[in-house]
C-alpha cells in the first residue's frame, strides 16, 4: 500500500510538471486541446519565448514527466507481478492512483490552479474573459465521467492484462 501511496505522489508530481512545462515554457496552442472550446478560439499563438530558452526547459521538463509517468506504471505492474498480486490488488492499485490523481486534477488545477490562483490566465490573459465568473472549469461532466466511469473501467482492463503475465 506504501508503495501506491508513493507511485500516486509521483504520478500527480508529474502531471503538475507536465502542465507547467506546457502552460508556462512551451506555450504551444496545440497542447490545450482538452482547454474548453471558448478558451481555445481565442489563445492567441506564442511565437517568441517567454525567455531565451524557456522552450528547451519546457520539452526537457515535459520529456522527464513522460519517464516519471512511464515509470509509475512500469513499476506499478512489476511490484505487482514480482509480490504475485490478484486482478483485485491490480484493479485497487490502478484505480487508487487514477482516482487521486482525477481527484488532484479537478481540485487543484481545474478550480484552485485556473479559477482561483488564475494560473493560465496570467499566461493567456486573452482567456480572462471566458473563465470569469465562473466557479469551476467547463469541464466537470468529462471529469466524472473519466472518475466515476473510464478510470475504472481501464484500471479493471489493465488488471486483468496484468494477472495474466
Amino acid at each position: 500500500m506504501l508503495l501506491t501511496v508513493f507511485l500516486t505522489v509521483v504520478f500527480c508530481g508529474a502531471i503538475t510538471l507536465m502542465l507547467l512545462a506546457a502552460v508556462a515554457f512551451i506555450q504551444k496552442k496545440e497542447f490545450f486541446s482538452s482547454a474548453p472550446k471558448e478558451a481555445q478560439a481565442v489563445i492567441q499563438p506564442r511565437e517568441k519565448e517567454l525567455f531565451y530558452g524557456a522552450r528547451i526547459i519546457g520539452w526537457t521538463l515535459l520529456a522527464f514527466s513522460v519517464l516519471m509517468i512511464l515509470g509509475v506504471g512500469a513499476v506499478a505492474i512489476w511490484d505487482g507481478v514480482r509480490s504475485e498480486f490478484t486482478f483485485w490488488q491490480f484493479f485497487f492499485r490502478f484505480v487508487f492512483i487514477f482516482t487521486v490523481y482525477k481527484l488532484y486534477d479537478m481540485i487543484c488545477f481545474d478550480y484552485f490552479l485556473l479559477m482561483k490562483f488564475k494560473f493560465f490566465q496570467h499566461y493567456y490573459p486573452e482567456v480572462g474573459p471566458v473563465y470569469e465568473n465562473r466557479k469551476y472549469g467547463f469541464n466537470l461532466k468529462s471529469q466524472l465521467l473519466k472518475l466515476l466511469v473510464i478510470f475504472p473501467a481501464a484500471s479493471a482492463l489493465a488488471a486483468w492484462i496484468c494477472t495474466l503475465l
